[in-house]
């Protein structure tokens, strides 16, 4: 039969994932096996046109391992639609830190970075920094992260302040423009460039400080090509803090919404 193993096909007469396994010179204690998506720890049957990914443990795979891991792993068909996908993340805060993150893990082939802050002790309650980035401008920081996680994706950064004379060249490959500020103004001027001024699509955040019920940061399409994560109602304020739990929901909303736009699950 004829299988899929680690990116290449494979003509084998075995019939099980063990004896693929053992065939292909793996080590039964030191590697991970994942079958059609699954990782398995038992002895199942082989059949025509699975696809199987064994992992040496502890060892980083090269460029073409990976992506055949993370296309095994992920949901059929969606690596394959985000690998060539663009995605614009204007500030990396408390949001955009998370939701750089998460894109990277499910494979965002080219992320463009937009931030001109540091990172200070003020942001480590939520955002995706360790002490050794204190004083890094968040743009380097966060590329030297998404290097850790996966080397093989186009990072891109632009350290400097959005406004209304640069925006458009910012946000000119894009396909998905992430909104992730913590001012209004600034806000109100991506959101009004974004959708006045060019055809992307926009994804923001609003209303997820406190700790209220996860429950109601809710996805919502505002309009065409418009959508905004959050509760729309709890900014920060006077005795009301962003904290890890809730800003990592909303910014789970937004990053998961911008896989759904890239993989078509969304009429824009």
């Amino acid at each position: 039969m004829r299988v899929r193993v680690n990116g290449e096909y494979l003509d084998t007469n075995v019939d099980s994932i063990w004896k693929l396994r053992d065939e292909c010179g793996y080590q039964s204690e030191n590697t991970v096996v994942i079958k059609n998506g699954y990782q398995t720890s038992e002895d199942v049957e082989l059949t025509e046109g699975d696809i199987v990914s064994f992992i040496k443990k502890g060892v980083m795979p090269d460029e073409k391992q990976l992506a055949e891991l993370m296309r095994a792993r992920h949901t059929p068909g969606v690596y394959d639609a985000v690998k060539d996908a663009r995605v614009v993340i204007a500030g990396l805060g408390g949001l955009g830190s998370n939701i750089a993150i998460m894109l990277a893990r499910m494979g965002v082939g080219h992320l463009h970075l937009i931030d001109f802050d540091t990172v200070d002790a003020s942001n480590l309650n939520r955002q995706q920094y360790y002490i050794r980035h204190l004083g890094m401008y968040k743009t380097d920081a966060m590329k030297e992260l998404l290097g850790e996680i996966n080397p093989f994706i186009e990072v891109t950064t632009d350290c400097v302040k959005i406004t209304e004379e640069n925006v458009l060249s910012l946000v000119e490959d894009a396909d998905v423009v992430c909104e992730a500020f913590d001012n209004p103004a600034a806000k109100a001027m991506l959101t009004e460039a974004v959708l006045t001024r060019t055809d992307k699509v926009l994804v923001a955040g609003s209303g997820m400080a406190g700790i209220d019920s996860s429950n109601t940061i809710k996805t919502k399409k505002v309009m065409n090509r418009f959508y905004m994560c959050g509760d729309g109602v709890t900014g920060a304020g006077d005795g009301i803090g962003l904290m890890a739990p809730r800003v990592t929901v909303c910014a789970a909303h937004e990053a998961n919404m911008i896989i759904r736009i890239i993989c078509g699950m969304e009429n824009v």
